[in-house]
Protein backbone atom coordinates (compact mmCIF):
# COMPACT_ATOMS: atom_id res chain seq x y z
CA UNK A 1 0.00 0.00 0.00
CA UNK A 2 1.36 3.40 -0.94
CA UNK A 3 0.16 6.92 -0.40
CA UNK A 4 1.08 10.36 0.80
CA UNK A 5 1.58 11.04 4.45
CA UNK A 6 -1.07 13.35 5.79
CA UNK A 7 -0.80 15.38 8.95
CA UNK A 8 -3.57 14.89 11.46
CA UNK A 9 -5.33 11.96 9.79
CA UNK A 10 -7.26 9.91 12.33
CA UNK A 11 -7.83 6.19 12.68
CA UNK A 12 -11.43 6.44 11.42
CA UNK A 13 -10.29 8.03 8.14
CA UNK A 14 -7.69 5.30 7.68
CA UNK A 15 -10.31 2.64 8.34
CA UNK A 16 -12.63 4.38 5.84
CA UNK A 17 -10.04 4.06 3.07
CA UNK A 18 -9.39 0.39 3.77
CA UNK A 19 -13.13 -0.29 4.08
CA UNK A 20 -13.73 1.32 0.67
CA UNK A 21 -11.15 -0.98 -0.90
CA UNK A 22 -12.86 -4.00 0.66
CA UNK A 23 -16.25 -2.82 -0.65
CA UNK A 24 -14.89 -2.20 -4.15
CA UNK A 25 -13.27 -5.62 -4.35
CA UNK A 26 -9.74 -4.25 -4.50
CA UNK A 27 -9.22 -6.23 -1.30
CA UNK A 28 -11.25 -9.44 -1.92
CA UNK A 29 -12.10 -12.06 0.73
CA UNK A 30 -8.95 -13.63 2.11
CA UNK A 31 -6.77 -10.76 0.89
CA UNK A 32 -4.11 -9.46 3.24
CA UNK A 33 -4.73 -5.86 4.32
CA UNK A 34 -2.08 -3.37 5.46
CA UNK A 35 -0.67 -4.10 8.90
CA UNK A 36 0.37 -1.65 11.59
CA UNK A 37 3.81 -1.06 10.08
CA UNK A 38 2.32 -0.42 6.63
CA UNK A 39 -0.20 2.08 8.01
CA UNK A 40 2.45 3.88 10.04
CA UNK A 41 4.70 4.20 6.99
CA UNK A 42 1.92 5.21 4.60
CA UNK A 43 0.04 7.72 6.75
CA UNK A 44 2.77 8.93 9.05
CA UNK A 45 0.78 8.09 12.18
CA UNK A 46 1.71 6.50 15.47
CA UNK A 47 1.28 2.86 16.44
CA UNK A 48 -1.82 3.61 18.55
CA UNK A 49 -3.63 5.20 15.59
CA UNK A 50 -2.72 2.29 13.32
CA UNK A 51 -3.88 -0.21 15.93
CA UNK A 52 -7.22 1.54 16.41
CA UNK A 53 -7.87 1.64 12.65
CA UNK A 54 -7.32 -2.11 12.37
CA UNK A 55 -9.33 -2.76 15.52
CA UNK A 56 -12.28 -0.80 14.10
CA UNK A 57 -12.33 -2.97 10.98
CA UNK A 58 -12.19 -6.13 13.10
CA UNK A 59 -15.00 -4.91 15.33
CA UNK A 60 -17.14 -4.29 12.25
CA UNK A 61 -16.60 -7.89 11.21
CA UNK A 62 -14.84 -6.94 7.98
CA UNK A 63 -11.49 -8.51 8.80
CA UNK A 64 -10.12 -11.38 10.82
CA UNK A 65 -6.75 -12.14 12.28
CA UNK A 66 -4.98 -15.02 14.00
CA UNK A 67 -2.01 -14.82 16.29
CA UNK A 68 1.18 -14.74 14.25
CA UNK A 69 -0.70 -14.30 10.95
CA UNK A 70 -1.55 -11.18 8.91
CA UNK A 71 -4.97 -9.57 9.06
CA UNK A 72 -7.15 -10.56 6.12
CA UNK A 73 -10.55 -9.66 4.68
CA UNK A 74 -13.18 -11.96 6.16
CA UNK A 75 -14.80 -14.33 3.71
CA UNK A 76 -18.60 -14.41 3.84
CA UNK A 77 -19.97 -17.83 2.84
CA UNK A 78 -23.63 -17.55 3.76
CA UNK A 79 -26.27 -20.08 4.60
CA UNK A 80 -29.30 -18.69 2.78
CA UNK A 81 -32.26 -19.23 5.12
CA UNK A 82 -35.56 -19.13 3.23
CA UNK A 83 -37.95 -19.06 6.19
CA UNK A 84 -41.15 -19.40 4.16
CA UNK A 85 -39.95 -22.35 2.10
CA UNK A 86 -38.22 -24.25 4.92
CA UNK A 87 -41.32 -24.09 7.14
CA UNK A 88 -43.67 -25.28 4.40
CA UNK A 89 -45.61 -28.45 5.18
CA UNK A 90 -44.48 -29.66 1.76
CA UNK A 91 -40.98 -29.97 3.28
CA UNK A 92 -41.43 -31.56 6.71
CA UNK A 93 -44.71 -33.21 5.69
CA UNK A 94 -42.77 -35.16 3.08
CA UNK A 95 -40.24 -36.26 5.69
CA UNK A 96 -37.51 -33.92 4.46
CA UNK A 97 -35.15 -31.83 6.57
CA UNK A 98 -35.35 -28.04 6.66
CA UNK A 99 -31.61 -28.10 6.00
CA UNK A 100 -32.38 -29.50 2.56
CA UNK A 101 -33.78 -26.02 1.81
CA UNK A 102 -30.99 -24.05 3.52
CA UNK A 103 -28.00 -26.06 2.35
CA UNK A 104 -28.52 -28.43 -0.55
CA UNK A 105 -25.00 -29.82 -0.98
CA UNK A 106 -24.24 -30.96 2.58
CA UNK A 107 -25.92 -31.93 5.81
CA UNK A 108 -24.94 -30.26 9.08
CA UNK A 109 -23.29 -32.04 11.95
CA UNK A 110 -25.48 -32.13 15.06
CA UNK A 111 -23.50 -31.26 18.19
CA UNK A 112 -24.39 -32.14 21.79
CA UNK A 113 -28.13 -32.86 21.27
CA UNK A 114 -30.10 -33.08 24.49
CA UNK A 115 -33.70 -33.97 25.30
CA UNK A 116 -35.06 -33.42 28.80
CA UNK A 117 -38.33 -33.09 30.62
CA UNK A 118 -38.59 -30.15 33.00
CA UNK A 119 -40.97 -27.67 34.57
CA UNK A 120 -41.78 -24.60 32.50
CA UNK A 121 -40.20 -21.37 33.67
CA UNK A 122 -42.31 -18.23 33.78
CA UNK A 123 -40.86 -17.14 30.41
CA UNK A 124 -41.45 -20.49 28.69
CA UNK A 125 -44.92 -20.86 30.20
CA UNK A 126 -45.93 -17.42 28.92
CA UNK A 127 -44.65 -18.27 25.44
CA UNK A 128 -46.49 -21.60 25.33
CA UNK A 129 -49.67 -20.29 26.97
CA UNK A 130 -49.47 -22.73 29.89
CA UNK A 131 -49.05 -22.38 33.65
CA UNK A 132 -45.64 -21.98 35.20
CA UNK A 133 -44.36 -25.33 36.44
CA UNK A 134 -46.26 -27.43 33.94
CA UNK A 135 -44.10 -30.10 32.29
CA UNK A 136 -42.45 -29.40 28.96
CA UNK A 137 -39.98 -31.23 26.76
CA UNK A 138 -36.85 -29.23 26.02
CA UNK A 139 -34.79 -30.13 22.95
CA UNK A 140 -31.43 -28.40 22.46
CA UNK A 141 -28.74 -28.87 19.83
CA UNK A 142 -26.09 -27.07 17.82
CA UNK A 143 -25.53 -27.44 14.09
CA UNK A 144 -22.12 -27.19 12.42
CA UNK A 145 -21.07 -26.88 8.79
CA UNK A 146 -17.54 -27.96 7.90
CA UNK A 147 -16.79 -28.22 11.61
CA UNK A 148 -17.91 -24.67 12.45
CA UNK A 149 -21.04 -24.21 14.64
CA UNK A 150 -23.49 -21.87 12.90
CA UNK A 151 -26.71 -22.36 14.87
CA UNK A 152 -27.89 -23.20 18.40
CA UNK A 153 -31.57 -24.13 18.75
CA UNK A 154 -33.66 -24.80 21.85
CA UNK A 155 -37.25 -26.03 21.41
CA UNK A 156 -39.95 -26.26 24.05
CA UNK A 157 -42.98 -28.49 23.49
CA UNK A 158 -45.83 -29.04 25.99
CA UNK A 159 -45.26 -32.47 27.53
CA UNK A 160 -48.83 -33.64 26.93
CA UNK A 161 -48.20 -33.27 23.18
CA UNK A 162 -44.73 -34.84 23.23
CA UNK A 163 -45.44 -37.82 25.50
CA UNK A 164 -45.75 -41.09 23.63
CA UNK A 165 -44.05 -39.70 20.51
CA UNK A 166 -40.51 -39.62 19.15
CA UNK A 167 -40.32 -35.98 20.25
CA UNK A 168 -39.04 -37.32 23.56
CA UNK A 169 -36.20 -39.15 21.75
CA UNK A 170 -33.02 -37.78 20.20
CA UNK A 171 -34.05 -39.02 16.75
CA UNK A 172 -37.53 -37.71 15.94
CA UNK A 173 -37.74 -39.55 12.62
CA UNK A 174 -38.47 -38.22 9.10
CA UNK A 175 -39.89 -34.70 9.07
CA UNK A 176 -38.82 -33.95 12.65
CA UNK A 177 -41.04 -32.72 15.47
CA UNK A 178 -43.56 -31.06 13.15
CA UNK A 179 -44.27 -34.37 11.46
CA UNK A 180 -44.64 -36.03 14.89
CA UNK A 181 -47.00 -33.29 16.07
CA UNK A 182 -49.02 -33.88 12.91
CA UNK A 183 -49.15 -37.60 13.72
CA UNK A 184 -50.51 -36.66 17.16
CA UNK A 185 -53.26 -34.48 15.66
CA UNK A 186 -51.60 -31.11 16.31
CA UNK A 187 -50.11 -30.19 12.94
CA UNK A 188 -48.59 -26.69 12.89
CA UNK A 189 -50.59 -24.47 10.57
CA UNK A 190 -49.09 -21.06 11.40
CA UNK A 191 -45.59 -19.93 12.25
CA UNK A 192 -44.37 -16.61 13.58
CA UNK A 193 -40.72 -15.60 13.82
CA UNK A 194 -39.29 -12.61 15.68
CA UNK A 195 -35.76 -11.66 14.63
CA UNK A 196 -33.35 -9.50 16.57
CA UNK A 197 -29.72 -8.62 15.84
CA UNK A 198 -27.36 -8.10 18.76
CA UNK A 199 -23.84 -8.75 19.98
CA UNK A 200 -23.27 -12.12 21.66
CA UNK A 201 -22.49 -12.85 25.29
CA UNK A 202 -19.19 -14.47 26.23
CA UNK A 203 -20.94 -17.84 26.50
CA UNK A 204 -22.57 -17.43 23.08
CA UNK A 205 -19.23 -16.55 21.49
CA UNK A 206 -17.86 -19.84 22.75
CA UNK A 207 -20.93 -21.85 21.68
CA UNK A 208 -20.71 -20.67 18.07
CA UNK A 209 -16.94 -20.04 18.04
CA UNK A 210 -17.50 -16.50 16.85
CA UNK A 211 -14.76 -14.19 15.64
CA UNK A 212 -14.39 -10.78 17.20
CA UNK A 213 -16.97 -8.26 15.99
CA UNK A 214 -19.47 -10.91 14.84
CA UNK A 215 -23.12 -10.26 15.76
CA UNK A 216 -25.75 -12.93 16.28
CA UNK A 217 -29.30 -13.22 15.01
CA UNK A 218 -31.76 -14.16 17.72
CA UNK A 219 -34.81 -15.84 16.15
CA UNK A 220 -37.80 -16.94 18.22
CA UNK A 221 -40.30 -19.09 16.35
CA UNK A 222 -43.79 -19.88 17.61
CA UNK A 223 -45.80 -22.68 15.99
CA UNK A 224 -49.58 -23.00 16.43
CA UNK A 225 -52.03 -25.73 15.46
CA UNK A 226 -55.44 -25.24 13.84
CA UNK A 227 -57.09 -24.53 17.19
CA UNK A 228 -54.61 -21.71 17.86
CA UNK A 229 -52.73 -23.63 20.53
CA UNK A 230 -48.98 -23.04 20.72
CA UNK A 231 -47.38 -26.40 20.06
CA UNK A 232 -43.74 -25.32 20.04
CA UNK A 233 -41.50 -22.37 20.82
CA UNK A 234 -38.02 -22.49 19.32
CA UNK A 235 -35.27 -20.09 20.43
CA UNK A 236 -32.50 -19.98 17.83
CA UNK A 237 -29.12 -18.27 17.87
CA UNK A 238 -27.51 -17.81 14.44
CA UNK A 239 -23.96 -16.80 13.57
CA UNK A 240 -24.48 -13.42 11.91
CA UNK A 241 -21.45 -13.97 9.66
CA UNK A 242 -22.90 -17.22 8.31
CA UNK A 243 -26.50 -16.37 7.44
CA UNK A 244 -28.63 -14.43 5.00
CA UNK A 245 -32.32 -14.37 5.89
CA UNK A 246 -34.21 -14.62 2.61
CA UNK A 247 -37.93 -13.80 2.35
CA UNK A 248 -39.96 -14.07 -0.85
CA UNK A 249 -43.76 -13.91 -0.84
CA UNK A 250 -46.55 -12.74 -3.14
CA UNK A 251 -47.70 -9.12 -3.03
Amino acid sequence: MTGKKRDGIGYEAIADEIRAKIASGEYPPGHKIPGEKDIIATYGVGRETAYRALQLLRDEGLTESRQGAPTRVRAFKPVRRDALKRLSADVWGAGASMWDVDVRDEQPEVIDPQVERLEASAKVAAALGIRRGEPVVRRSRRYALQGKPVLRAISYIPADLADGTLITELNTGPGGIYARLTDAGHAPVTFREEVRTRMPSTEEKALLRLDRGTPVLSVVRTAKDESGRVVEVNEMLLDGASYILDYEFPA
